[in-house]
């Protein structure tokens, strides 16, 4: 049964049987499969699944770092019409109990990584869970347990490849991809096909993949630009270069060796690249590279010089989106090789004749499928960003859809996001609205204060929270890290030295005015940050874990109700 008047997202397989049938489809070490090799597995693969009893809507959770072998359990498991439920391999097995428990899969997928929470899983008397299967062939990692399945052992020979008669799940769910938030358990999105090819088809036709390119997977596939960034490839039918997760250095050795043409990244990953890339200057890879989309953050103006100089001939776009919308929402064209088209600097020369520009994050102009809407409180431009259309989740796995859809009636999805639309049709990012601080009845939002103060070129990062005040209510104070070569000196008096490379309170609070942030905005305390900020395992920022502990170093103590 299906829904043939809607997308699958096996009809890739189609096109990448004719189009790439004797040439490289997926490259993982030394395995390499050609298209006629690659839809063959996923094929015979849906097959054994059928065989072994999974059925149309049944979960399939999957936990494992990235290879050839994952892509093709995500399509066979498509092609069942069950739907696949990728886990966060880094998560600890608490935060995997979890979220399985909220899926409920019949299948539970693990490679050498995560093998161990399928035998943790075993003594937690989940009655849902019927089989456990390993990615390849590790069945010596579970010899005392008598149902578990190999991907090689459940490859089936099929008569059906010609054919392709996959199935739908119900509501036409192809995925549950789980986001974290910053508290609380993980929270599972039900995406459809339908808004997985939509993203796929605004990648290719913004970004401008196409069969000719050799996609790098440095995102795990357990997120969602992992995923959406990896389908659009197998719709134009390119080539997949895998590695089990991203590092820096064998990411830069992959990219040379295999001539990679297009890769994701985030704002940590392009700093981790520019960094290898000055200790091993005869590299030689950079000039391969035609297409970098980064995601997860804005790219500071360094990262984008430094991105440009290392990669000459590659179209370094960024986008901004969430998991509940399907990956990406807007796109920023940061640099063209060719020179044609350059939305930042548009937007820079722009923003100066905006009159009472609200300021924030500009994030680019929304996917040709995407509507956008700013609901605002007041007269304001300023209000929350919604959005509809094909590329909205379902909802959330255990929750009905009213529970997202705040304004249900006309199928908004609220994103969260504060922000405003400039008369250029250009999205402006204010903040979080569960992060705003208030401060003598104005809001602050910490996004707008810490991309300000990232502008300074000693800081490296900045984190900005709200602390009780008595007066105020709430106080904003900003948690700063320096670059190496700068030296942070608090004391009174170094706001009118002309010493190089020295910071501290006064300058940060006079470089903010400079800035012409708003006074109520500027931060009335700053403290020198020498530890990691804390992440959650999908790398969003834990800002109350960092105001607890800016609370306790300053000895702050909570109200009591």
């Amino acid at each position: 049964m299906g829904y043939f008047w809607e997308g699958h997202i096996c009809q890739c397989l189609s096109r990448i049987s004719s189009l790439r049938r004797d040439s490289p489809v997926t490259i993982f070490g030394n395995r390499q499969k050609t298209g006629k090799q690659f839809v063959e597995s996923v094929i015979n693969l849906a097959q054994g699944l059928r065989e072994i009893g999974l059925r149309r809507g049944d979960v399939v959770a999957i936990a494992a770092v990235n290879s050839d072998l994952y892509l093709e359990w995500i399509l066979a498991v498509a092609y069942v019409g069950a739907v696949a439920a990728p886990l966060n391999y880094r998560w600890s097995f608490e935060e995997a109990r979890l979220a399985i428990e909220v899926v409920t899969p019949v299948l539970l997928v693990v490679d050498e990584i995560c093998s161990f929470w399928s035998l943790k899983l075993q003594n937690n008397n989940l009655d849902f869970l019927r089989w456990y299967a390993v990615l390849g062939d590790l069945s010596s990692l579970h010899s005392n347990v008598d149902n578990v399945l190999t991907t090689e052992t459940l490859m089936k020979p099929s008569h059906i490849s010609k054919q392709f008669d996959y199935t739908w799940a119900p509501e036409g769910i192809a995925l549950i991809c789980f986001t974290s938030g910053t508290t609380g358990r993980p929270k599972g999105v039900a995406i459809t096909h339908t808004a997985l090819i939509v993203q796929s088809l605004a990648k290719i036709a913004i970004v401008g993949y196409n069969e000719d390119d050799v996609y790098l997977h440095t995102a795990p596939l357990c997120h969602i630009g992992g995923i959406s960034s990896g389908m659009a490839m197998l719709m134009v039918g390119a080539c997949h270069v895998l590695i089990p997760k991203f590092e820096a250095e064998l990411a830069l050795k992959t990219i040379e060796q295999h001539h990679v043409s297009s890769l994701i990244t985030v704002p940590a990953m392009m700093a981790d690249l520019v960094s290898n890339i000055r200790k091993h200057k005869s590299w030689k890879g950079g000039e391969h590279v035609k297409k970098i989309l980064n995601g997860g953050g804005g790219l500071s103006v360094e990262l984008i010089n430094n991105a440009t100089k290392i990669f000459p001939c590659a179209k370094l776009l960024s986008a901004y989106g969430m998991t509940e919308a399907c990956s990406s929402l807007t796109f920023m064209n940061l640099y063209d090789p060719r020179g044609e088209k350059n939305d930042e600097r548009e937007i820079r020369e722009k923003k100066s004749s905006i009159i009472n520009n609200p300021g924030g994050i500009c994030v680019g102009k929304p996917a040709p499928h995407v509507e956008l809407q700013i609901h605002r409180d007041g007269s304001s431009c300023i209000g929350r960003i919604l959005t509809r259309g094909p590329h909205v989740m379902l909802r959330y796995w255990d929750q009905a859809p009213t529970t997202v859809l705040k304004f249900e009636d006309e199928g908004w999805l609220d994103t969260g996001d504060i922000g405003w639309i400039d008369d250029y049709g250009a999205v402006w990012l204010i903040g979080r609205l569960n992060g705003r601080i208030k401060s003598g009845g104005e809001n602050v939002y910490p996004e707008e204060v810490e991309a300000v103060l990232r502008q300074h070129p000693g800081v490296s990062n900045a984190i900005v929270v709200g602390l009780p005040d008595s007066r105020l209510t709430q106080m904003v104070a900003a948690c700063i890290q320096i670059k190496e070569e700068w030296q942070w000196n608090n004391q009174a008096g170094h706001l009118h030295e002309r010493q190089e490379q020295r910071l501290s309170s006064d300058i940060l609070q006079l470089h903010c005015k400079q800035m012409n942030l708003t006074r109520f905005k500027i931060p009335k305390i700053f403290i020198l940050w020498r530890k990691p900020f804390s992440l959650t395992t999908t790398g969003k920022l834990r800002r109350d874990e960092i105001r607890r502990q800016v609370m306790a170093q300053l000895q702050i103590f909570p109200s009591p109700l």
